[in-house]
């Protein structure tokens, strides 16, 4: 179903860690420079980072990283070394004497899955993930299941692996929409026969889906926070339940602008928006059920965490 790389110019740069107490990682997507970029934040339990940045209202326009987390709000320090790699290569938002580099981040909840609570995503991480994304090649694949952010993942109340899963759809006008997800679910994809546990008394669950969508269209700030917050759909028809109070689900948008839209008139431009959002909402649904099947076991001193299979 291809990746988010399918989009020309996007990176994906993965770093973990599994060992020794640790279950955790940081997953970079790193645009090309000029990248256009929104977010929309719909779950009850968000941990996020410079999200209100990329409010259409606001100042800047574009986004030089965007960087998905393990370790809850303790990983958005995370997004400081993938600032700092940025601010290196001189990527960010220009000022006097410098650049200040804008790279959002969101976090899933994964604290102690590994055994060892303090063992969460560090700067240094995040600058890891931000250089091996910059060395990648145009088109490379991308890491599914456990890896980066979806080093600790589960879905189904902690009882299944989940985990980064990636898709992409080309269509007719050659609009490109690529999706990549980090999935840490309460639910589980519809149409399954298992039913997750409920959690023990006094113990809350703890979730988050996180998604990044890169298209190559040219959209501005508003409708790419429009195709964000369309494509919350695409989660919502592959997770039940999914955006609950315990939930951070977050979608960010990436415009590459390669690619310009018919806009020769108003209804030209609404059929084309329609359109490219409609095909988010489904390659997020794709992604989404990519990182679930592409999840493998872990046994850590925290916990047996299994393969979710559907029947």
């Amino acid at each position: 179903m291809g990746t988010i790389t399918d989009v020309s110019g996007i990176r994906v740069g993965h770093v973990q860690e599994d060992t020794d107490g640790w279950l955790t990682g940081v997953t970079v997507v790193l645009p090309p420079p000029g990248t256009v970029g929104s977010v929309d934040v719909q779950g009850g339990g968000p941990a996020t980072h410079e999200t209100d940045a990329l409010d259409p209202t606001t100042l800047v326009r574009t986004v030089d990283a965007v960087v998905l987390t393990g370790g809850s709000a303790y990983g958005l320090a995370s997004a400081a070394g993938a600032q700092r790699w940025c601010e290196e290569n001189g990527r960010g938002f220009a000022v006097p004497g410098g650049v200040v580099p804008i790279v959002p981040a969101a976090a899933i909840f994964d604290l102690g899955r590994g055994g060892n609570f303090s063992a969460r995503p560090t700067p240094e991480m995040g600058y890891a993930a931000t250089a091996a994304a910059a060395a990648q090649r145009e088109g490379h694949d991308v890491g599914r299941g456990n890896v980066g952010a979806g080093t600790g993942a589960l879905i189904g109340r902690g009882q299944y692996k989940g985990g980064v899963g990636t898709a992409s759809i080309t269509l007719d006008n050659g609009v490109v929409v690529g999706a990549l997800a980090i999935v840490n679910a309460l639910g589980l994809p519809f149409g399954t026969t298992a039913q997750p546990a409920g959690p023990s008394q006094g113990t809350p669950p703890m979730n988050t889906t996180l998604v990044v969508v890169a298209t190559n269209a040219v959209l501005d700030v508003a409708e790419c926070k429009r195709t964000a917050s369309a494509s919350h759909a695409g989660i919502a028809r592959a997770l039940n339940p999914s955006h609950t109070l315990a939930d951070g689900d977050t979608v960010f948008c990436l415009a590459t602008g390669a690619m310009a839209l018919d806009r020769s008139d108003e209804a030209a431009r609404q059929v084309s928006l329609i359109t490219l959002q409609s095909a988010a909402a489904d390659v997020v649904r794709f992604a989404i059920l990519d990182g679930v099947a592409a999840a493998d076991p872990v046994s850590t001193p925290a916990g047996e965490y299994g393969a979710y299979r559907t029947a």
